[in-house]
């Protein structure tokens, strides 16, 4: 993973009242989050502390190509396993994410589609375990883009430190999860979990892939982190990000014709 930024990534304007989100919150079987209505609640405060749209869905019908041609992003927030129904759903996202759209994942939505190889590239990875809910740290380690503006470089908070595998090797870190920080730990399971890497794992990432502009955040395991300014600030940065990057799409680029359609690269 490369954990540089390429240069500083500035912030641009954003024409809010132009933007519609949709927060999408389908849970396939397994376990489902309490968070998820606190975290539509903030997004829809969001919108209305900034002046954007929000829909909120968690029926899978919402994925089709005309409909998806009003979004600026899409949010998927603690979604987890299976969220599409058909191939046509899927078939829709990729070619909404190829013309140049922008998608923001938050927590367990890396554990989203776990056998769809394209959604697990697209998203940066797929979860693997977590440690324990504690208080431990969270270091920005790419202070210079825009999406870690004004959060603290060293944030102690209580969340889950998740681990993922088959990370995909076009993401950029700009957050990671400072493990040595971690006073409730299973040694074995977090030898096993974070591989190669050392004291810093990746818990805040971005990339362009296969046209689209893709932040995740794997924070955001507590029902009240969502009324937490600060919390709230990284989301809405995140966002930003997104937004920024996702203004224009364009259809003709799109080339999907199955969910197993290869990338071209």
């Amino acid at each position: 993973m490369a954990c540089r930024s390429a240069g500083k990534i500035e912030s641009t304007a954003v024409n809010w009242k132009k933007i519609r989100v949709l927060v999408y919150t389908k849970n396939g079987k397994g376990f489902v989050h309490d968070n998820i209505p606190s975290a539509v609640a903030a997004f829809r405060k969001m919108g209305q502390d900034h002046g954007f749209a929000v829909d909120v869905s968690d029926t899978p019908t919402v994925f089709t190509e005309k409909n998806l041609q009003q979004y600026t992003a899409l949010v998927f927030t603690s979604t987890n396993n299976d969220v599409f129904d058909t191939d046509a759903q899927k078939v829709a996202f990729m070619r909404y994410i190829q013309s140049g759209g922008g998608f923001m994942g938050v927590h367990s939505a890396i554990g989203t589609e776990r056998n769809w190889p394209w959604f697990k590239m697209m998203i940066g990875g797929t979860f693997s375990w977590h440690e324990s809910f504690q208080s431990y740290t969270i270091k920005v380690i790419d202070p210079q883009h825009s999406s870690v503006q004004g959060l603290p470089k060293e944030w102690t908070k209580k969340d889950e430190c998740y681990f993922s595998k088959e990370l995909y090797p076009g993401i950029r870190a700009v957050m990671a999860h400072d493990v040595s920080s971690l006073k409730q730990r299973r040694e074995a399971l977090i030898e096993k979990n974070r591989g190669s890497y050392g004291d810093l794992y990746p818990a805040v990432w971005y990339q362009h892939f296969d046209g689209g502009h893709i932040w995740f955040t794997a924070l955001g395991h507590d029902k009240g982190d969502y009324q937490d300014p600060v919390f709230v600030q990284h989301l809405y940065q995140g966002l930003r990000w997104v937004v920024e990057q996702s203004g224009k799409r364009d259809l003709s680029k799109a080339y999907a014709t199955t969910p197993a359609t290869p990338v071209h690269y």
